[in-house]
Protein backbone atom coordinates (compact mmCIF):
# COMPACT_ATOMS: atom_id res chain seq x y z
CA UNK A 1 0.00 0.00 0.00
CA UNK A 2 1.06 3.62 -0.23
CA UNK A 3 3.11 5.41 2.37
CA UNK A 4 1.94 8.62 3.99
CA UNK A 5 4.68 10.97 5.23
CA UNK A 6 4.18 14.23 7.10
CA UNK A 7 6.77 16.69 5.83
CA UNK A 8 6.22 19.47 8.37
CA UNK A 9 4.36 22.74 8.69
CA UNK A 10 4.80 25.92 6.70
CA UNK A 11 3.09 28.82 8.45
CA UNK A 12 -0.58 27.78 8.59
CA UNK A 13 -0.11 24.91 6.14
CA UNK A 14 0.68 21.24 6.77
CA UNK A 15 2.26 19.20 3.99
CA UNK A 16 1.65 15.50 3.33
CA UNK A 17 3.27 13.36 0.64
CA UNK A 18 1.48 10.27 -0.66
CA UNK A 19 3.81 8.05 -2.62
CA UNK A 20 2.21 5.22 -4.63
CA UNK A 21 4.16 2.02 -5.09
CA UNK A 22 4.15 2.01 -8.91
CA UNK A 23 3.24 5.43 -10.33
CA UNK A 24 2.73 5.30 -14.07
CA UNK A 25 3.85 7.95 -16.49
CA UNK A 26 1.40 10.80 -17.12
CA UNK A 27 -0.80 10.26 -20.13
CA UNK A 28 0.62 11.97 -23.24
CA UNK A 29 -2.16 11.77 -25.78
CA UNK A 30 -5.11 14.02 -26.27
CA UNK A 31 -7.48 13.69 -23.32
CA UNK A 32 -11.10 12.74 -23.68
CA UNK A 33 -13.42 15.65 -23.05
CA UNK A 34 -16.22 14.88 -20.57
CA UNK A 35 -19.43 16.86 -20.84
CA UNK A 36 -20.82 17.89 -17.45
CA UNK A 37 -24.39 18.74 -16.62
CA UNK A 38 -25.66 22.21 -15.85
CA UNK A 39 -24.32 23.46 -12.48
CA UNK A 40 -27.75 24.52 -11.27
CA UNK A 41 -29.34 21.23 -12.28
CA UNK A 42 -26.81 19.32 -10.20
CA UNK A 43 -27.99 20.82 -6.94
CA UNK A 44 -31.58 20.75 -8.02
CA UNK A 45 -31.28 16.97 -8.32
CA UNK A 46 -30.18 16.82 -4.70
CA UNK A 47 -33.43 16.43 -2.76
CA UNK A 48 -31.63 17.36 0.45
CA UNK A 49 -30.46 20.69 -0.91
CA UNK A 50 -31.79 23.58 1.15
CA UNK A 51 -29.87 26.47 -0.46
CA UNK A 52 -31.73 29.13 -2.44
CA UNK A 53 -31.47 28.80 -6.20
CA UNK A 54 -29.54 32.09 -6.37
CA UNK A 55 -26.97 30.78 -3.87
CA UNK A 56 -26.70 27.52 -5.75
CA UNK A 57 -26.11 29.38 -8.99
CA UNK A 58 -23.44 31.62 -7.42
CA UNK A 59 -21.78 28.64 -5.80
CA UNK A 60 -21.66 26.67 -9.05
CA UNK A 61 -20.48 29.67 -11.06
CA UNK A 62 -17.60 30.09 -8.63
CA UNK A 63 -16.84 26.38 -8.61
CA UNK A 64 -16.75 26.08 -12.39
CA UNK A 65 -14.65 29.23 -12.84
CA UNK A 66 -11.77 27.98 -10.70
CA UNK A 67 -8.58 27.15 -12.62
CA UNK A 68 -7.74 24.17 -10.43
CA UNK A 69 -9.68 20.94 -10.46
CA UNK A 70 -11.98 21.01 -7.43
CA UNK A 71 -13.44 17.94 -5.73
CA UNK A 72 -15.78 18.24 -2.75
CA UNK A 73 -16.31 15.31 -0.43
CA UNK A 74 -17.89 14.65 2.94
CA UNK A 75 -15.75 13.82 5.95
CA UNK A 76 -15.82 10.14 4.98
CA UNK A 77 -14.31 10.91 1.59
CA UNK A 78 -17.44 10.34 -0.53
CA UNK A 79 -17.40 12.78 -3.45
CA UNK A 80 -20.46 15.03 -3.59
CA UNK A 81 -19.41 17.51 -6.25
CA UNK A 82 -16.63 18.37 -8.73
CA UNK A 83 -16.05 21.01 -11.33
CA UNK A 84 -15.52 20.52 -15.06
CA UNK A 85 -11.78 20.85 -14.63
CA UNK A 86 -11.79 17.81 -12.33
CA UNK A 87 -13.72 15.65 -14.77
CA UNK A 88 -11.39 16.82 -17.54
CA UNK A 89 -8.29 15.93 -15.51
CA UNK A 90 -9.51 12.58 -14.30
CA UNK A 91 -11.48 11.47 -17.38
CA UNK A 92 -14.51 10.48 -15.28
CA UNK A 93 -18.09 11.33 -16.06
CA UNK A 94 -19.87 13.56 -13.55
CA UNK A 95 -22.27 10.91 -12.31
CA UNK A 96 -19.44 8.42 -11.91
CA UNK A 97 -17.49 10.82 -9.71
CA UNK A 98 -20.47 11.50 -7.48
CA UNK A 99 -20.57 7.80 -6.63
CA UNK A 100 -16.83 7.49 -5.88
CA UNK A 101 -14.65 7.92 -2.83
CA UNK A 102 -11.72 10.30 -2.82
CA UNK A 103 -9.42 7.30 -2.26
CA UNK A 104 -10.27 6.17 -5.81
CA UNK A 105 -8.96 9.48 -7.16
CA UNK A 106 -5.94 10.15 -4.93
CA UNK A 107 -3.53 7.22 -4.94
CA UNK A 108 -2.73 6.28 -1.36
CA UNK A 109 -5.67 8.05 0.25
CA UNK A 110 -7.46 6.02 2.91
CA UNK A 111 -9.51 6.37 6.07
CA UNK A 112 -6.47 7.34 8.14
CA UNK A 113 -5.75 10.18 5.72
CA UNK A 114 -9.30 11.48 5.99
CA UNK A 115 -9.11 11.34 9.78
CA UNK A 116 -5.81 13.17 9.73
CA UNK A 117 -7.20 15.81 7.37
CA UNK A 118 -10.22 16.46 9.61
CA UNK A 119 -8.01 16.66 12.68
CA UNK A 120 -5.53 18.94 10.99
CA UNK A 121 -8.19 21.25 9.56
CA UNK A 122 -9.51 21.84 13.07
CA UNK A 123 -6.24 23.63 13.84
CA UNK A 124 -4.76 24.49 10.47
CA UNK A 125 -6.08 26.59 7.66
CA UNK A 126 -4.88 24.42 4.79
CA UNK A 127 -3.30 21.04 4.20
CA UNK A 128 -1.09 20.45 1.17
CA UNK A 129 -0.85 16.95 -0.28
CA UNK A 130 1.61 15.94 -2.97
CA UNK A 131 0.42 12.69 -4.50
CA UNK A 132 -0.50 10.94 -7.73
CA UNK A 133 -4.06 11.12 -9.00
CA UNK A 134 -5.60 8.20 -10.84
CA UNK A 135 -7.49 8.67 -14.10
CA UNK A 136 -10.33 6.48 -15.25
CA UNK A 137 -7.99 4.73 -17.72
CA UNK A 138 -5.65 3.70 -14.89
CA UNK A 139 -2.86 6.15 -15.62
CA UNK A 140 -1.44 8.55 -13.06
CA UNK A 141 -0.37 12.18 -13.02
CA UNK A 142 1.51 14.00 -10.24
CA UNK A 143 -0.61 16.55 -8.41
CA UNK A 144 -0.39 19.13 -5.66
CA UNK A 145 -3.62 19.13 -3.67
CA UNK A 146 -4.70 21.86 -1.26
CA UNK A 147 -7.38 20.77 1.20
CA UNK A 148 -9.57 23.04 3.33
CA UNK A 149 -12.94 22.95 5.07
CA UNK A 150 -16.14 23.91 3.33
CA UNK A 151 -19.26 24.57 5.38
CA UNK A 152 -21.98 24.18 2.76
CA UNK A 153 -24.94 21.99 3.72
CA UNK A 154 -22.78 20.62 6.53
CA UNK A 155 -19.07 20.04 6.92
CA UNK A 156 -17.27 19.06 3.73
CA UNK A 157 -13.69 18.85 2.53
CA UNK A 158 -12.64 20.77 -0.56
CA UNK A 159 -9.73 19.38 -2.62
CA UNK A 160 -8.03 21.79 -5.04
CA UNK A 161 -6.06 19.63 -7.46
CA UNK A 162 -3.30 21.01 -9.67
CA UNK A 163 -1.50 18.91 -12.30
CA UNK A 164 2.24 19.40 -11.71
CA UNK A 165 3.48 17.12 -14.48
CA UNK A 166 5.54 19.86 -16.12
CA UNK A 167 6.99 20.94 -12.78
CA UNK A 168 7.96 17.35 -11.98
CA UNK A 169 9.57 16.99 -15.39
CA UNK A 170 11.51 20.24 -14.82
CA UNK A 171 12.59 19.05 -11.38
CA UNK A 172 13.67 15.73 -12.83
CA UNK A 173 15.64 17.51 -15.56
CA UNK A 174 17.29 19.77 -12.97
CA UNK A 175 18.16 16.73 -10.90
CA UNK A 176 19.61 14.99 -13.95
CA UNK A 177 21.67 18.05 -14.83
CA UNK A 178 22.82 18.38 -11.22
CA UNK A 179 23.90 14.74 -11.14
CA UNK A 180 25.72 15.19 -14.45
CA UNK A 181 27.63 18.19 -13.08
CA UNK A 182 28.37 16.45 -9.77
CA UNK A 183 29.73 13.39 -11.58
CA UNK A 184 31.55 15.25 -14.34
CA UNK A 185 35.29 14.63 -14.63
CA UNK A 186 35.70 18.32 -15.50
CA UNK A 187 35.85 20.82 -12.69
CA UNK A 188 32.80 23.12 -12.61
CA UNK A 189 32.61 26.38 -10.67
CA UNK A 190 30.11 29.24 -10.42
CA UNK A 191 31.08 32.68 -9.14
CA UNK A 192 29.20 35.86 -8.35
CA UNK A 193 29.97 39.26 -9.86
CA UNK A 194 32.86 39.70 -7.39
CA UNK A 195 34.51 36.48 -8.64
CA UNK A 196 33.78 34.74 -5.32
CA UNK A 197 33.03 31.03 -5.58
CA UNK A 198 29.39 30.12 -4.94
CA UNK A 199 29.43 26.51 -6.17
CA UNK A 200 32.03 23.88 -7.05
CA UNK A 201 31.61 20.25 -8.03
CA UNK A 202 33.67 17.41 -6.51
CA UNK A 203 36.00 17.23 -9.53
CA UNK A 204 37.12 20.82 -9.03
CA UNK A 205 37.62 20.38 -5.30
CA UNK A 206 39.82 17.35 -5.93
CA UNK A 207 41.62 19.06 -8.81
CA UNK A 208 42.80 21.86 -6.50
CA UNK A 209 43.39 19.51 -3.58
CA UNK A 210 40.87 20.88 -1.07
CA UNK A 211 39.37 18.55 1.53
CA UNK A 212 35.85 20.05 1.70
CA UNK A 213 33.72 22.51 -0.25
CA UNK A 214 33.75 24.90 2.70
CA UNK A 215 37.53 25.24 2.37
CA UNK A 216 37.15 26.91 -1.01
CA UNK A 217 33.62 28.36 -1.24
CA UNK A 218 33.65 32.14 -0.91
CA UNK A 219 37.23 32.22 -2.15
CA UNK A 220 38.22 34.64 -4.93
CA UNK A 221 38.70 32.43 -7.96
CA UNK A 222 41.56 34.62 -9.17
CA UNK A 223 43.61 33.32 -6.26
CA UNK A 224 43.51 29.82 -7.72
CA UNK A 225 45.80 30.80 -10.60
CA UNK A 226 49.42 31.86 -10.83
CA UNK A 227 48.64 35.08 -12.70
CA UNK A 228 45.65 37.06 -11.39
CA UNK A 229 46.05 39.64 -14.17
CA UNK A 230 45.39 37.00 -16.82
CA UNK A 231 42.21 35.97 -15.02
CA UNK A 232 41.05 39.61 -14.89
CA UNK A 233 41.64 39.96 -18.63
CA UNK A 234 39.76 36.72 -19.23
CA UNK A 235 36.72 37.85 -17.24
CA UNK A 236 36.65 41.22 -18.99
CA UNK A 237 36.86 39.48 -22.37
CA UNK A 238 33.93 37.24 -21.46
CA UNK A 239 31.79 40.18 -20.37
CA UNK A 240 32.56 42.25 -23.46
CA UNK A 241 32.65 39.61 -26.21
CA UNK A 242 29.61 38.78 -28.30
CA UNK A 243 30.25 35.06 -27.99
CA UNK A 244 30.29 35.46 -24.19
CA UNK A 245 32.60 32.45 -23.92
CA UNK A 246 36.37 32.32 -23.43
CA UNK A 247 38.65 29.36 -24.00
CA UNK A 248 42.29 29.08 -23.07
CA UNK A 249 45.01 27.42 -21.03
CA UNK A 250 46.18 28.67 -17.66
CA UNK A 251 48.52 27.69 -14.84
CA UNK A 252 46.62 26.87 -11.64
CA UNK A 253 47.91 26.70 -8.08
CA UNK A 254 46.80 23.91 -5.72
CA UNK A 255 46.19 24.40 -2.03
CA UNK A 256 49.68 23.01 -1.27
CA UNK A 257 51.30 25.40 -3.75
CA UNK A 258 51.88 22.89 -6.56
CA UNK A 259 51.19 24.21 -10.04
CA UNK A 260 49.38 22.42 -12.85
CA UNK A 261 47.97 23.28 -16.27
CA UNK A 262 44.23 23.55 -16.90
CA UNK A 263 42.10 24.09 -19.97
CA UNK A 264 39.56 26.78 -19.07
CA UNK A 265 36.23 27.72 -20.61
CA UNK A 266 34.25 30.60 -19.12
CA UNK A 267 30.82 32.01 -19.88
CA UNK A 268 28.45 34.48 -18.27
CA UNK A 269 25.84 33.27 -15.82
CA UNK A 270 22.55 35.10 -16.37
CA UNK A 271 19.23 35.18 -14.58
CA UNK A 272 15.79 34.79 -16.16
CA UNK A 273 15.83 38.45 -17.20
CA UNK A 274 19.12 38.06 -19.05
CA UNK A 275 21.06 40.06 -16.47
CA UNK A 276 24.61 38.98 -15.75
CA UNK A 277 24.90 37.64 -12.20
CA UNK A 278 28.26 35.91 -12.36
CA UNK A 279 30.30 33.44 -14.37
CA UNK A 280 30.43 29.70 -14.98
CA UNK A 281 33.85 28.05 -15.27
CA UNK A 282 34.77 24.65 -16.63
CA UNK A 283 38.24 23.20 -15.99
CA UNK A 284 40.08 20.23 -17.45
CA UNK A 285 43.42 19.15 -16.00
CA UNK A 286 45.82 18.99 -18.96
CA UNK A 287 49.02 18.36 -17.00
CA UNK A 288 49.42 14.91 -18.58
CA UNK A 289 48.88 16.37 -22.02
CA UNK A 290 51.42 19.11 -21.36
CA UNK A 291 53.91 16.52 -20.15
CA UNK A 292 53.30 14.42 -23.25
CA UNK A 293 53.77 17.47 -25.48
CA UNK A 294 57.02 18.36 -23.72
CA UNK A 295 58.23 14.77 -24.07
CA UNK A 296 57.33 14.83 -27.74
CA UNK A 297 59.21 18.09 -28.23
CA UNK A 298 62.23 16.68 -26.40
CA UNK A 299 62.16 13.53 -28.51
CA UNK A 300 61.93 15.62 -31.65
CA UNK A 301 64.87 17.73 -30.52
CA UNK A 302 66.92 14.59 -29.88
CA UNK A 303 65.99 13.20 -33.28
CA UNK A 304 67.08 16.39 -35.01
CA UNK A 305 70.35 16.47 -33.05
CA UNK A 306 71.12 12.86 -33.91
CA UNK A 307 70.37 13.47 -37.58
CA UNK A 308 72.52 16.58 -37.47
CA UNK A 309 75.38 14.58 -35.92
CA UNK A 310 75.05 11.96 -38.62
CA UNK A 311 75.18 14.62 -41.32
CA UNK A 312 78.20 16.27 -39.67
CA UNK A 313 80.03 12.95 -39.44
CA UNK A 314 79.33 12.29 -43.10
CA UNK A 315 80.65 15.69 -44.19
CA UNK A 316 83.71 15.63 -41.90
CA UNK A 317 84.63 12.01 -42.47
CA UNK A 318 86.09 12.43 -45.96
CA UNK A 319 88.33 15.47 -45.15
CA UNK A 320 89.55 13.73 -41.99
CA UNK A 321 90.44 10.63 -44.05
CA UNK A 322 92.32 12.71 -46.65
CA UNK A 323 94.16 14.60 -43.91
CA UNK A 324 95.26 11.38 -42.19
CA UNK A 325 96.39 9.83 -45.48
CA UNK A 326 98.41 12.87 -46.47
CA UNK A 327 100.07 13.08 -43.07
CA UNK A 328 101.04 9.42 -43.40
CA UNK A 329 102.71 10.05 -46.77
CA UNK A 330 104.58 13.05 -45.38
CA UNK A 331 105.77 10.96 -42.43
CA UNK A 332 107.23 8.31 -44.75
CA UNK A 333 109.17 10.91 -46.78
CA UNK A 334 110.67 12.75 -43.84
CA UNK A 335 114.07 11.06 -43.91
CA UNK A 336 116.63 13.44 -42.52
CA UNK A 337 114.07 15.99 -41.28
CA UNK A 338 114.81 17.71 -37.98
CA UNK A 339 113.22 16.48 -34.76
CA UNK A 340 110.71 19.37 -34.53
CA UNK A 341 109.19 18.64 -37.93
CA UNK A 342 108.96 14.97 -37.10
CA UNK A 343 107.24 15.72 -33.78
CA UNK A 344 104.70 18.02 -35.46
CA UNK A 345 103.86 15.44 -38.09
CA UNK A 346 103.50 12.69 -35.51
CA UNK A 347 101.19 14.75 -33.27
CA UNK A 348 99.13 15.74 -36.32
CA UNK A 349 98.70 12.10 -37.27
CA UNK A 350 97.57 11.29 -33.68
CA UNK A 351 95.08 14.18 -33.76
CA UNK A 352 93.70 13.01 -37.12
CA UNK A 353 93.30 9.47 -35.77
CA UNK A 354 91.52 10.83 -32.65
CA UNK A 355 89.25 12.89 -34.90
CA UNK A 356 88.42 9.74 -36.85
CA UNK A 357 87.55 7.88 -33.63
CA UNK A 358 85.29 10.74 -32.49
CA UNK A 359 83.48 10.85 -35.82
CA UNK A 360 82.97 7.09 -35.68
CA UNK A 361 81.46 7.35 -32.20
CA UNK A 362 79.22 10.24 -33.22
CA UNK A 363 78.03 8.33 -36.27
CA UNK A 364 76.94 5.39 -34.10
CA UNK A 365 75.03 7.49 -31.48
CA UNK A 366 71.39 6.55 -30.88
CA UNK A 367 70.86 8.44 -27.60
CA UNK A 368 71.49 12.15 -27.32
CA UNK A 369 72.90 13.05 -23.88
CA UNK A 370 74.68 16.10 -22.55
CA UNK A 371 77.02 16.68 -19.67
CA UNK A 372 78.25 19.74 -17.81
CA UNK A 373 81.30 21.33 -19.43
CA UNK A 374 82.23 24.34 -17.32
CA UNK A 375 81.34 25.08 -13.72
CA UNK A 376 79.76 28.48 -13.14
CA UNK A 377 80.45 30.51 -10.08
CA UNK A 378 76.74 30.79 -9.34
CA UNK A 379 76.42 26.97 -9.52
CA UNK A 380 73.70 27.23 -12.19
CA UNK A 381 73.36 24.48 -14.76
CA UNK A 382 72.85 26.69 -17.82
CA UNK A 383 72.48 25.34 -21.32
CA UNK A 384 75.69 27.05 -22.50
CA UNK A 385 77.70 25.04 -19.95
CA UNK A 386 76.63 21.65 -21.29
CA UNK A 387 78.16 19.65 -24.15
CA UNK A 388 77.46 16.35 -25.83
CA UNK A 389 78.39 13.38 -23.64
CA UNK A 390 80.54 11.14 -25.86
Amino acid sequence: MSEMVEKGKLSQTMRIDLIPEIPQQPIKGKRKRVVVASPTARFQRDKDADMPVESISDYQSLLQSLYDAVIISNVDGMIVDANARATDFLLYAEDDMRSMNISEVIAGANESLMAQLCENLDDERFTLIEAYCTRSDGTFFPAEIAVNRLNVQGLHLCFFVRDITHRKQAEQMLMTEHNAIQNSSNGIAITDMNAELEYINPAMREMWGYATDEDILGYDIRGLFSDRAVVDEMMIAVAESEARTWYGEMVAVKENGDMFHVQVSVSCNRNADGEEIGMVFSFADISDRKLAEETQRENERHRVMLESLGAACHHLGQPATVLLANLGIIQKRMDGADDLISELVNTSIEAAETLGDILHKLNTFNVYKTTQYLERRDDSDAEENRILDI
